[in-house]
Formats: structure tokens, C-alpha cells, sequence
């Protein structure tokens, strides 16, 4: 655990870490009636996410009405984690980690997040046909590493308040049994391939399951104030104003809208002018010196993509023009010539890249990668279901974390950078200015 010297800024905020033995226990969902229900008590919930995650922190924002950060210690760092956790603690009344995958799952993993800020452990668990052994795995995850505090259990898809009680009989206070809580469809937040739909396309029904979210957690412990965390201040010095005087464009619709919040408060802070605009439904571009195409669905909306034919010329005239354009996973899949999507019709992109892209199921790519861009390391993660052919020769691969194979291609052509790799900008500031003002040429081109 991090120990604090007694020189050291602290602020002190309730907090509390909702992590799962794995995916699909309903974290996301217990974290949002959670942040709901102190919300509606007048408190200022902060809300984190483990991990590269852009759907789950559209949902947890909606919930908590206050912005949802990603922090992971290798994507971001330690001192990005502690400054973000020291901010939010001055001026928040409570504190909501959720974690990602399984608790010890990844390196680093969720125990790693919660154990460096020594932040509690409630673990969210799916004990759906299972009993006294909810128990047995809970204590056991309790016990794996003396680093991770746990301080209690949420028992989800709980049938009854029998099964609840086989459960804390079975704990024998070694462990608190914070909540019993019994399925229900109403509450549940629904699903898509990669995650789960974007909050912008359901947000009335959002507010439903948040309301009933709340009754749903009654008045059981999990719904008590946690014990305040001591944050400790992390100096970091702010960003060079590097874009002064530049105009980004970012594509922002349901088709583009895997944006970090952390990414645009970057660019603003180094100075640039941020404007947002619809490849969808815009039928021009705005006035940039830069665009960025950031993932997204696409595949989704292929066919109105292709019907807007003054964007797609627009965007063709930018490239044209040697202008800098930043291209990740789904917008990459934009500046190719088509795409086809999971129908198996194909649709006309831009083509300011050459080559096809085209959806492939279940099967798909995913993990953390380093963007070994000309202009610097980019820490970065790749996820999609998608496959691109024909392309150029790449100037570069993505760096994986912990694999000797290369990763993700990454293509440059006039001032286009593309990639299927969603980059974090905070990761090199310097080098991201340089993306969106002089991208550097490698020498054989």
C-alpha cells in the first residue's frame, strides 16, 4: 500500500472500490443505482472507471451527473491516478471506483488500482446457483493478496433471504454481507457487442433503471457512507501551451463517440479550440486546422455515413490538403475506401486510406498497446471486431504490453495518422500536439 509522509497534501473523502471475481456480475449496474442514490441525497459523487473503458463512463456519468474518469496504471500512470484522486477528493462527498474484469485479472489488475490508493474493496458477486460457496470464493479472494482491504460483499441474483442467510452463515463474520440483492430485469442495464450501448441512445430509459436502482438497493449496508481515504496530492505540472491558435475538429455522433473526457481537457489546457461536428448529419466540416476521428459504431450507421456525400468530400479536400488528421479504430475504418458491415453490405468511406474494412462477429482484438509513433510512445489499448485489408505499408506497430508480437498497424499518409489503437493523450502530451499540428513524415515517404 502507498504510505504517506507527513510533508504531503492529503484530502480526505469517503471512497469505495466495486470490483467482481469477473466480467458480467453487474458492477456497472450496482455502481450506477449506487451513485444514484447518494446522488439524490445531495451528494457530489465522483465516479472512476478501471480501465480503457468508453461505454460503461457514458452510463456512470448519467448517474452520478458529474464526470466519469478511466485511470489505469500503465495507460495513465501512477501520478495521473493520484493527482485525479486528490482533485476529486477536495470537492467530492463520495468516491465510486469500479473495476474491471475479475479483481486480480490483468497486470495491472483492479487489486493493483485499489490496493496503491488504499481504497476498500466491495466485491460484486453473481451467486446465482451457489450458496455457502459464494461464501468460500468471496473469503478466498479476501485472502489472496494482505495489500487489498475488503470490507465487504454484495451478493447479486440472490434468490431469496433464505439464500441470503445460507451466505452469511457461511461468511461467519469474517466478511460483511453488505447487500442481498435479487435479479431483476428492470434494473439491469442493457447490452451490445463490445460493451454496453452508448447512454446518448437510451437515456430516458436510463433514468427508469436508476430510479428503480435505487429501490433496489433499499436501505442495506452497502448504501452507507464508506469510511473516508486519504488521497495525497500529486504535483503535476500543467501542459505547454502547444496548441494555441489551432482549431481541432472531433467527429462526434452515434457513430464516433469513444472520446476520452481526459483527451479533450488536454487539448483545451494546451491551449487548442475545440469544435464538434457530425459526420452523420453535418453536411460540412467546421473551420479546423485538425481533425480527429475517434471510435465509435460505424458499422452501425455505414449506410447514412455513405449517403452524406459532402462530408465524405469535405473530408477528402482536408486530406488533400495535407492537413493533420488523427484517425482511431472506428475512424480509421472511416477513412478507408468502404466498409462492410455485419450484414454483409458494403458501403462507400471516404478513402482518404486505401483498403476495405469489414465487421467479423464475436471474434475480435483487444489489450494495451504503445503507439511507437515518430513523434514519441503514446500508451494506448485496441479493441475491436473488425478486420482491415489492402492497406499501405505501416510506418509503425503498436508496442503490446506484454507480448513480443507487434501490435496494431499504424499508418501515416499526408497528415493522416491511423490506427486501430485508441490513444490516451495524457500519456505524451508533446507528442499528441505535434499530431495535431505538424505530424512528422517518415523519411520514405
Amino acid at each position: 500500500m502507498t504510505q504517506i509522509t507527513p510533508t504531503e497534501a492529503v484530502a480526505h473523502c469517503p471512497a469505495l472500490f466495486l470490483a467482481a471475481p469477473a466480467s458480467g456480475q453487474g458492477k456497472t449496474t450496482i455502481t450506477a443505482a449506487l451513485a444514484r442514490y447518494h446522488r439524490d441525497l445531495g451528494r457530489k459523487v465522483r465516479v472512476f472507471k478501471m480501465g480503457p473503458d468508453y461505454l460503461d463512463p457514458q452510463i456512470l456519468e448519467q448517474a452520478s451527473g458529474q464526470p466519469v474518469t478511466q485511470l489505469d496504471l500503465w495507460m495513465a500512470g501512477a501520478e495521473y491516478c493520484r493527482h485525479q484522486f486528490y482533485l476529486a477528493a477536495q470537492q467530492a462527498d463520495l468516491i465510486l471506483v469500479e473495476g474491471a474484469m475479475g479483481l486480480f485479472d490483468g497486470e495491472p489488475s483492479s487489486a493493483d488500482l485499489a490496493a496503491t490508493f488504499n481504497i476498500p474493496v466491495a466485491l460484486v458477486m453473481d451467486v446465482k446457483g451457489m450458496a455457502q460457496t459464494a461464501a468460500a470464493v468471496a473469503l478466498g479472494l479476501a485472502n489472496f493478496r494482505e495489500d487489498v482491504e475488503f470490507c465487504g460483499l454484495i451478493a447479486n441474483n440472490c434468490g431469496t433471504e433464505r439464500h441470503a442467510q445460507l451466505i452469511r452463515d457461511a461468511l461467519d463474520g469474517r466478511m460483511p454481507l453488505l447487500a442481498n440483492l435479487a435479479r431483476d430485469p428492470e434494473v439491469s442495464l442493457p447490452e451490445r457487442h463490445l460493451g454496453l450501448v452508448q447512454a446518448h441512445e437510451v437515456r430516458d430509459e436510463l433514468e427508469q433503471r436508476f430510479n428503480l436502482g435505487k429501490a433496489w438497493l433499499g436501505e442495506q449496508a452497502i448504501c452507507e457512507l464508506p469510511a473516508p481515504v486519504a488521497f495525497a496530492s500529486q504535483d503535476i505540472a500543467p501542459p505547454k501551451k502547444l496548441l494555441v491558435g489551432t482549431k481541432i475538429g472531433i467527429a462526434r455522433d452515434a457513430a464516433f463517440s469513444f472520446i476520452y473526457s481526459a483527451n479533450t481537457r488536454l487539448l483545451e489546457a494546451m491551449g487548442a479550440e475545440l469544435s464538434y461536428f457530425s459526420p452523420l448529419n453535418d453536411k460540412h466540416l467546421p473551420e479546423a486546422d485538425a481533425l480527429w476521428f475517434a471510435g465509435g459504431y460505424p458499422e452501425l450507421h455505414a449506410k447514412q455515413l455513405a449517403e452524406n456525400s459532402s462530408m465524405l468530400k469535405d473530408v477528402r479536400e482536408f486530406n488533400a490538403n495535407k492537413k493533420p488528421i488523427l484517425a482511431e479504430c472506428g475512424g480509421f475504418l472511416y477513412c478507408l475506401e468502404n466498409l462492410t458491415d455485419l450484414n454483409d453490405v458494403t458501403y462507400t468511406m471516404t478513402g482518404i486510406l486505401a483498403g476495405q474494412g469489414a465487421m467479423r462477429g464475436k471474434r475480435g482484438c483487444q489489450g494495451m498497446q504503445a503507439a511507437m509513433l515518430p513523434e514519441g510512445e503514446v500508451r494506448a489499448h485496441a479493441h475491436h471486431r473488425s478486420r482491415s485489408q489492402n492497406t499501405p505499408e505501416p510506418i509503425a506497430h503498436g508496442k503490446r504490453q506484454r507480448h513480443l508480437a507487434p501490435g496494431e498497424s499504424i499508418y501515416r499518409q499526408q497528415g493522416l495518422t491511423a490506427s486501430y489503437l485508441h490513444l490516451f493523450f495524457p500519456s505524451n502530451p508533446q507528442a499528441v500536439a505535434q499530431l495535431f499540428t505538424k505530424p512528422l513524415i517518415p523519411k520514405q515517404q
